[in-house]
């Protein structure tokens, strides 16, 4: 499950407006995505990581995404560094 990749990640980008600069900066290894966020909030990310071929994961809750990142509130979009 994706969630565990989080957990055992060693360097995580956490949310929206800081995945999508990891991703310009070209430090992304993979992008995971909750399944309940908002397009709008979502859609580019997913429209920039498909443009650049970074593998995207979805996970079902924003809640449990941050959950494991360590914070007490929902990410909409997560990355792993390289």
């Amino acid at each position: 499950m994706s969630y565990d990749k989080v957990l055992q990640a060693k360097d995580l980008v956490i949310g929206t407006k800081q995945t999508l600069k990891a991703l310009d900066e070209g430090h992304v290894s993979e992008v995971i995505i909750a399944k309940d966020a908002e397009f709008r909030v979502i859609y580019k990310v997913e429209a920039l990581a498909k443009a650049k071929d970074i593998p995207l994961l979805y996970v079902d809750s924003m809640k449990q995404l941050g959950k494991a990142c360590g914070i007490e509130v929902g990410a909409a979009t997560v990355a792993l560094r390289k």
